[in-house]
Protein backbone atom coordinates (compact mmCIF):
# COMPACT_ATOMS: atom_id res chain seq x y z
CA UNK A 1 0.00 0.00 0.00
CA UNK A 2 1.26 3.28 -1.03
CA UNK A 3 2.12 5.78 1.71
CA UNK A 4 -0.04 8.75 1.19
CA UNK A 5 0.67 11.46 3.53
CA UNK A 6 4.19 13.07 1.86
CA UNK A 7 3.32 15.42 -0.59
CA UNK A 8 -0.21 14.98 -0.16
CA UNK A 9 -2.86 18.03 0.99
CA UNK A 10 -5.16 20.91 -0.30
CA UNK A 11 -2.99 23.75 -1.88
CA UNK A 12 -4.80 26.50 -3.43
CA UNK A 13 -3.91 28.47 -7.03
CA UNK A 14 -2.05 30.94 -5.74
CA UNK A 15 0.12 28.77 -3.79
CA UNK A 16 1.03 26.48 -6.41
CA UNK A 17 1.86 29.18 -8.98
CA UNK A 18 4.14 30.48 -6.72
CA UNK A 19 5.92 27.52 -7.08
CA UNK A 20 5.62 27.29 -10.62
CA UNK A 21 6.54 30.97 -11.17
CA UNK A 22 9.80 30.38 -9.23
CA UNK A 23 10.49 27.61 -11.27
CA UNK A 24 10.67 29.32 -14.67
CA UNK A 25 12.98 32.19 -12.72
CA UNK A 26 15.25 29.46 -11.92
CA UNK A 27 15.25 28.10 -15.46
CA UNK A 28 15.48 31.35 -17.15
CA UNK A 29 18.94 32.17 -14.87
CA UNK A 30 20.62 28.60 -15.61
CA UNK A 31 19.99 28.90 -19.05
CA UNK A 32 21.47 32.81 -19.03
CA UNK A 33 24.20 31.33 -17.91
CA UNK A 34 24.72 28.30 -19.76
CA UNK A 35 24.30 25.81 -17.37
CA UNK A 36 21.91 22.45 -18.01
CA UNK A 37 19.60 21.49 -15.31
CA UNK A 38 16.42 19.63 -15.99
CA UNK A 39 13.31 19.69 -13.86
CA UNK A 40 12.72 16.79 -11.59
CA UNK A 41 9.76 15.65 -9.34
CA UNK A 42 6.13 17.16 -9.27
CA UNK A 43 6.61 20.12 -11.32
CA UNK A 44 8.24 17.94 -13.94
CA UNK A 45 5.33 16.06 -14.34
CA UNK A 46 3.29 18.72 -14.40
CA UNK A 47 5.08 20.67 -17.17
CA UNK A 48 5.57 17.31 -18.88
CA UNK A 49 1.97 16.57 -18.74
CA UNK A 50 -0.05 19.66 -20.22
CA UNK A 51 -3.40 17.20 -20.97
CA UNK A 52 -3.43 15.14 -17.69
CA UNK A 53 -1.84 17.84 -15.08
CA UNK A 54 -4.79 18.63 -14.09
CA UNK A 55 -4.88 15.53 -12.06
CA UNK A 56 -2.47 16.70 -9.83
CA UNK A 57 -4.41 19.57 -8.01
CA UNK A 58 -7.69 17.04 -8.63
CA UNK A 59 -5.99 14.19 -6.39
CA UNK A 60 -5.00 16.23 -3.89
CA UNK A 61 -1.03 16.48 -4.58
CA UNK A 62 0.23 19.47 -3.63
CA UNK A 63 4.26 20.88 -4.28
CA UNK A 64 6.65 21.00 -1.85
CA UNK A 65 10.30 21.65 -3.18
CA UNK A 66 11.28 22.35 -6.49
CA UNK A 67 13.63 19.34 -7.47
CA UNK A 68 16.58 19.46 -10.69
CA UNK A 69 18.77 17.09 -11.84
CA UNK A 70 22.34 18.67 -12.95
CA UNK A 71 26.02 17.41 -13.60
CA UNK A 72 29.03 17.87 -11.14
CA UNK A 73 31.05 20.01 -13.54
CA UNK A 74 28.83 22.66 -13.36
CA UNK A 75 28.28 22.99 -9.65
CA UNK A 76 30.21 26.24 -8.88
CA UNK A 77 27.91 27.81 -11.85
CA UNK A 78 24.96 26.70 -9.93
CA UNK A 79 26.24 27.97 -6.44
CA UNK A 80 26.59 31.37 -7.87
CA UNK A 81 23.24 30.99 -9.67
CA UNK A 82 21.48 30.14 -6.94
CA UNK A 83 23.20 33.16 -4.72
CA UNK A 84 22.24 35.72 -7.38
CA UNK A 85 18.34 34.46 -7.08
CA UNK A 86 18.17 35.20 -3.22
CA UNK A 87 18.88 31.05 -1.80
CA UNK A 88 21.13 29.69 0.72
CA UNK A 89 22.83 26.70 0.22
CA UNK A 90 22.81 23.90 3.15
CA UNK A 91 26.70 23.05 2.89
CA UNK A 92 25.93 20.41 5.20
CA UNK A 93 23.99 18.54 2.82
CA UNK A 94 26.62 19.07 -0.06
CA UNK A 95 29.52 17.95 2.10
CA UNK A 96 27.88 14.82 4.11
CA UNK A 97 26.70 13.94 -0.06
CA UNK A 98 30.06 14.26 -1.04
CA UNK A 99 29.01 17.15 -3.73
CA UNK A 100 26.32 14.66 -5.08
CA UNK A 101 23.07 16.84 -3.74
CA UNK A 102 22.83 20.63 -2.51
CA UNK A 103 20.12 21.99 -0.77
CA UNK A 104 19.01 25.58 -1.07
CA UNK A 105 16.23 27.31 0.93
CA UNK A 106 15.33 31.18 -0.50
CA UNK A 107 14.51 33.25 3.59
CA UNK A 108 11.74 35.76 1.58
CA UNK A 109 9.57 32.77 0.44
CA UNK A 110 9.96 29.95 2.25
CA UNK A 111 11.17 28.17 -0.90
CA UNK A 112 13.28 24.74 -0.91
CA UNK A 113 15.36 23.55 -4.21
CA UNK A 114 17.19 20.10 -3.82
CA UNK A 115 19.46 19.53 -6.96
CA UNK A 116 20.86 16.34 -7.68
CA UNK A 117 24.38 16.20 -9.42
CA UNK A 118 24.99 13.26 -11.71
CA UNK A 119 21.81 10.81 -10.63
CA UNK A 120 19.31 10.29 -8.11
CA UNK A 121 20.22 7.88 -5.65
CA UNK A 122 17.71 7.04 -2.93
CA UNK A 123 16.63 3.31 -3.17
CA UNK A 124 18.47 3.01 -6.57
CA UNK A 125 20.63 5.16 -8.39
CA UNK A 126 19.49 6.44 -11.74
CA UNK A 127 22.22 8.22 -13.57
CA UNK A 128 21.96 11.48 -15.46
CA UNK A 129 25.08 10.65 -17.86
CA UNK A 130 24.60 12.08 -21.69
CA UNK A 131 20.82 12.08 -20.70
CA UNK A 132 20.06 16.00 -19.67
CA UNK A 133 20.49 16.99 -23.22
CA UNK A 134 18.75 14.78 -24.64
CA UNK A 135 15.06 16.36 -23.01
CA UNK A 136 14.22 19.91 -21.67
CA UNK A 137 13.17 21.32 -19.35
CA UNK A 138 12.82 18.07 -17.68
CA UNK A 139 14.44 14.95 -17.53
CA UNK A 140 13.66 12.38 -20.22
CA UNK A 141 10.16 10.74 -19.78
CA UNK A 142 12.03 6.78 -19.11
CA UNK A 143 14.04 8.61 -15.86
CA UNK A 144 10.71 10.68 -15.19
CA UNK A 145 9.03 6.60 -14.72
CA UNK A 146 12.12 5.01 -13.13
CA UNK A 147 12.47 8.33 -10.47
CA UNK A 148 9.19 7.04 -9.19
CA UNK A 149 9.12 3.46 -9.31
CA UNK A 150 12.92 3.01 -7.83
CA UNK A 151 11.10 3.88 -4.23
CA UNK A 152 10.37 1.08 -2.40
CA UNK A 153 7.97 2.52 0.05
CA UNK A 154 5.95 3.92 -2.74
CA UNK A 155 3.82 7.28 -1.61
CA UNK A 156 0.87 8.26 -2.82
CA UNK A 157 1.98 11.57 -4.86
CA UNK A 158 4.41 9.22 -6.79
CA UNK A 159 1.37 7.26 -7.86
CA UNK A 160 -0.42 10.20 -8.89
CA UNK A 161 2.29 11.17 -10.79
CA UNK A 162 2.94 8.37 -13.02
CA UNK A 163 -0.45 8.13 -13.34
CA UNK A 164 -0.16 11.32 -15.19
CA UNK A 165 2.64 10.15 -17.13
CA UNK A 166 1.09 6.98 -18.71
CA UNK A 167 -2.12 9.18 -19.52
CA UNK A 168 0.05 11.89 -20.91
CA UNK A 169 2.64 9.64 -23.43
CA UNK A 170 2.71 6.91 -25.58
CA UNK A 171 5.81 3.47 -24.07
CA UNK A 172 8.13 3.49 -27.36
CA UNK A 173 11.91 2.91 -28.61
CA UNK A 174 12.36 6.73 -28.43
CA UNK A 175 12.94 9.76 -26.44
CA UNK A 176 10.64 12.32 -28.15
CA UNK A 177 7.35 12.89 -25.89
CA UNK A 178 7.65 9.06 -25.24
CA UNK A 179 8.52 6.89 -22.61
CA UNK A 180 11.82 4.94 -23.47
CA UNK A 181 10.60 1.92 -22.06
CA UNK A 182 12.94 0.33 -24.51
CA UNK A 183 15.74 2.29 -22.29
CA UNK A 184 13.84 1.17 -18.97
CA UNK A 185 13.71 -2.33 -19.62
CA UNK A 186 17.60 -2.24 -20.57
CA UNK A 187 18.54 -0.94 -17.34
CA UNK A 188 16.04 -2.95 -15.24
CA UNK A 189 17.96 -6.22 -16.63
CA UNK A 190 21.63 -4.77 -15.88
CA UNK A 191 19.70 -4.27 -12.05
CA UNK A 192 17.82 -7.03 -10.79
CA UNK A 193 17.36 -5.14 -7.41
CA UNK A 194 15.55 -2.19 -9.60
CA UNK A 195 13.46 -4.80 -11.83
CA UNK A 196 11.91 -6.07 -8.35
CA UNK A 197 11.49 -2.42 -7.08
CA UNK A 198 10.10 -1.23 -10.52
CA UNK A 199 7.93 -3.88 -11.44
CA UNK A 200 6.01 -4.26 -8.06
CA UNK A 201 5.49 -0.34 -7.88
CA UNK A 202 4.44 -0.42 -11.63
CA UNK A 203 2.10 -3.25 -10.22
CA UNK A 204 0.62 -0.84 -7.48
CA UNK A 205 -0.10 2.22 -10.08
CA UNK A 206 -2.23 -0.55 -11.50
CA UNK A 207 -3.54 -1.45 -8.76
CA UNK A 208 -4.30 2.04 -6.92
CA UNK A 209 -5.44 3.80 -10.43
CA UNK A 210 -8.71 1.69 -10.19
CA UNK A 211 -9.69 3.12 -6.86
CA UNK A 212 -9.92 6.99 -7.66
CA UNK A 213 -13.19 8.09 -8.74
CA UNK A 214 -11.62 11.10 -10.19
CA UNK A 215 -10.20 9.17 -13.15
CA UNK A 216 -12.72 8.09 -16.04
CA UNK A 217 -13.71 4.30 -16.43
CA UNK A 218 -11.35 5.07 -20.12
CA UNK A 219 -8.70 6.69 -18.06
CA UNK A 220 -8.28 3.35 -15.89
CA UNK A 221 -8.37 1.56 -18.38
CA UNK A 222 -5.53 3.41 -20.62
CA UNK A 223 -3.53 3.31 -17.11
CA UNK A 224 -3.68 -0.75 -17.22
CA UNK A 225 -2.99 -0.68 -20.32
CA UNK A 226 0.17 1.06 -20.59
CA UNK A 227 1.39 -1.11 -17.36
CA UNK A 228 0.69 -4.24 -18.86
CA UNK A 229 3.04 -3.26 -21.13
CA UNK A 230 5.52 -1.93 -19.48
CA UNK A 231 5.91 -4.99 -17.41
CA UNK A 232 5.71 -7.12 -20.78
CA UNK A 233 8.75 -5.02 -21.78
CA UNK A 234 10.46 -5.21 -18.99
CA UNK A 235 10.11 -8.66 -18.30
CA UNK A 236 10.56 -9.88 -21.59
CA UNK A 237 14.42 -7.71 -21.64
CA UNK A 238 17.10 -10.50 -22.34
CA UNK A 239 18.82 -10.94 -18.57
CA UNK A 240 22.54 -11.74 -18.28
CA UNK A 241 23.75 -14.68 -16.14
CA UNK A 242 24.33 -11.58 -13.14
CA UNK A 243 20.95 -11.14 -12.91
CA UNK A 244 19.36 -14.62 -13.42
CA UNK A 245 21.53 -15.88 -10.26
CA UNK A 246 20.33 -12.77 -8.74
CA UNK A 247 16.74 -13.82 -9.27
CA UNK A 248 17.44 -17.25 -7.21
CA UNK A 249 18.00 -15.67 -4.19
CA UNK A 250 14.88 -13.14 -4.78
CA UNK A 251 13.71 -11.31 -2.05
CA UNK A 252 15.64 -13.41 0.60
CA UNK A 253 18.24 -10.91 0.33
CA UNK A 254 17.48 -6.98 0.57
CA UNK A 255 17.27 -5.52 -2.91
CA UNK A 256 17.33 -1.55 -1.74
CA UNK A 257 19.23 0.95 0.23
CA UNK A 258 16.47 2.62 2.89
CA UNK A 259 16.16 6.10 1.90
CA UNK A 260 17.63 8.30 4.59
CA UNK A 261 15.43 11.77 5.10
CA UNK A 262 17.46 15.04 4.96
Amino acid sequence: MANGSIGMGEQDQSEREKFENELKAILKASEDSGILMRVIGSLAFQMHCPQFGYLQAALGRAYTDIDFGAYGRQTKQIQEVMKKLGYVENREVFIASEGERAIYDKPDNGLHVDIFYEKLDFCHAIYWKDRLEVDSPTIPLAELLLEKMQIVKINEKDVIDTIMLLLEHPLGDTDSETINIKLAAQLCANDWGLWRTTTMNLEKVKQLARGYSQLTPEQKAKVEAQVDEALARINNEPKPLAWRLRDRVGDRVKWYKDVDEV
